[in-house]
């Protein structure tokens, strides 16, 4: 990050920080969105519908609408199967939860929700729709996870997958945005609703044993017999969220080695460390957020956490502390296609224009294709539903894999896997993924990977994600001549919102924020701290110079 580190980064959350859940809470029911106020309207970003009651962007009226236009929009797709329906431990999500209930069964819809668990991860939603929808053409399933995902714990989040399993493409949560909206400039009106205790009997209101389901499974998607064997020690922090409930159930079931090194759930988040910035932030990819489980790495062989919704993953290993996002990627890559001889055609290998190119030299060396597409992992689930891509991953640390057979597995990220993953590697490998990434690094070069984040107007937000090629002058970036200006993601020709400058030894993009006032620099190296820190002086001054026109 470019913005000063906070002197609170890494150490305990000062109690005078947490925030006040019945005054959110209240908040979320109380509070009425100004619609003239476009951060007050519904909006649809990359992983569904994201705010805070304090702000008046996440409401029991932004709920309410948005659940309601769900269910017009399962009657004008077709969808008549059962919703899984899941949420993590934010205290908007249990909030969000009661009131989507009510919808749904004044609505009709068969809902599942989980019958032994409080919280549902997303991944074990994905799994869940895939699971009932295999092989079948009618009476399909789709799902809605409640969750914020990573964001800290004044926010709530909202999002739809369809019967494909995965994030919801860009025609249907524009058109359940518009509808919603319309929604709540009519006072709620077309919205069908009923007390939450009726919705919790409704016949219509199901029974899911969600643990179960995925537990079961997860010898088809990884070596569990072989971590077993090889007695891998494993630590894992659910930091506070929805896996938690699913661990101890998986460590009986398969007879592991691991310790849940943190079994709290609170939605003030109290023992986390704080952030970068001061905030209390449950990523599991910030080393300030993660710093007590690095500070537990040599008790154990390899160590994993859990961001909320358990989407994503943080994996710490003892010959490195915490492994770089993108650098573990790169190791389970190099990992997945040596150990998945049943992995039919190469399927290929899926990353986001911002991920490091260290997956582009190894997917090249593999003789494997790669698919770089725009950020969002809605790209990915086409190319993982169809088992033509094997593994597809963001360099925000969210990915997924196949099945061992090589069919689907989950087509949303899962943090869960990839965490198994880790300790599945070491078993075999008899080295930590963190071993193996430096292995890679010796014949395909060691990149270093930065992001600025720098302050943004609307406007400029909005300058920059039009700009075209010959928008970007000059000849050379850092020294090296440009290979390619991109505002097109290769992969699948989408628009990235941005721009992307590539150079034989670096790149970097450039792409506005979806939830904040600030456009986002993202830069790479192969050649250096000092050439890195150049591509990313020279990134600042292009992008200013083409947002001035």
């Amino acid at each position: 990050m470019s913005a000063d580190v906070s002197p609170l980064a890494g150490k305990p959350v000062a109690p005078s920080a947490l925030v006040d859940v019945p005054a959110l809470v209240t908040a979320y029911f109380t509070g009425r969105p100004d619609m003239s106020d476009a951060a007050q309207r519904v909006a649809f970003g990359t992983s569904g519908h994201r705010g805070t009651s304090f702000a008046s962007n996440f409401t029991e009226s932004h709920i309410v609408a948005v659940a309601q236009a769900i269910c017009l929009h399962r009657q004008r797709a077709g969808v008549d199967g059962p919703m899984f329906v899941g949420k993590d431990t934010h205290a908007l999500s249990e909030a969000a939860f009661a009131s989507a209930l009510e919808v749904f069964a004044a609505n009709g819809v068969e809902v599942r929700i989980s019958a032994n668990a409080r919280f549902t991860p997303t991944p074990v939603v994905s799994h869940a729709i895939l699971t009932h929808n295999r092989g079948r053409e009618r009476g399909l399933a789709d799902g809605v996870v409640i969750t914020p995902s990573h964001n800290p714990p004044e926010d709530g989040g909202f999002k739809y997958n369809p019967p494909n399993g995965g994030p919801a493409g860009s025609d249907a949560t524009s058109w359940i945005e518009k509808t919603a909206n319309s929604l709540i400039e009519d006072g709620l009106r077309d919205v069908r609703r009923t007390p939450l205790r009726a919705a919790l009997a409704a016949p219509t209101t199901q029974r899911h044993d969600f643990v179960a389901a995925y537990s079961d499974d997860l010898a088809n998607v990884l070596d569990m017999a072989a971590i077993r064997a090889a007695g891998v020690r494993i630590g894992i922090d659910p930091l506070g969220g929805s896996s938690l409930e699913f661990w101890a159930p998986i460590i009986d079931r398969y007879g592991l080695d691991a310790t849940i090194v943190n079994d709290a759930v609170d939605p003030t988040f109290r023992f986390m460390t704080a952030d970068w910035d001061g905030k209390v932030r449950m990523d599991c990819s910030s080393p300030y957020a993660m710093a007590k489980l690095i500070e537990l790495q040599d008790r154990f062989d390899v160590a994993f956490a859990n961001d909320p919704d358990a989407d994503r993953h943080g994996v710490v290993a003892p010959s490195c502390g915490l492994l770089n996002s993108n650098h573990y990627l790169a190791a389970a890559i190099s990992y997945l296609y040596a150990h998945r001889p049943d992995w039919k055609g190469r399927p290929a290998v899926g990353k986001t224009l911002v991920s490091s190119s260290v997956i582009d030299r190894l997917a090249a060396s593999l003789g494997l294709e790669l698919k770089e597409v725009p950020v969002g992992f809605k790209w990915f689930v086409d190319g993982l539903h169809g088992g033509t891509m094997g593994f597809a991953g963001e360099e925000s640390a969210g990915a997924s894999f196949l099945r061992r057979d090589g069919s689907v597995w989950t087509t949303d990220k899962d943090g869960m896997i990839m965490g198994l993953l880790a300790a599945e590697m070491t078993a075999v490998m008899g080295r930590d993924p963190g071993e193996i990434y430096h292995e890679l690094t010796e014949r395909l070069g060691a990149p270093l990977y930065g992001r600025i984040d720098a302050p943004a107007t609307p406007k400029q937000k909005s300058l920059l994600k039009s700009l075209s090629p010959d928008q970007i002058k000059g000849d050379a970036l850092a020294g090296d001549p440009i290979r390619e200006r991109l505002t097109r993601a290769p992969g699948n020709g989408e628009p990235i919102g941005g721009i992307k400058v590539v150079t034989e030894n670096g790149w970097f993009a450039a792409r506005p924020s979806g939830t904040e006032n600030v456009n986002k620099i993202y830069a790479e190296s192969f050649l250096g701290p000092d050439h890195l820190r150049r591509i990313e002086a020279e990134a600042q001054e292009i992008v200013a110079r083409a947002l001035q026109g």
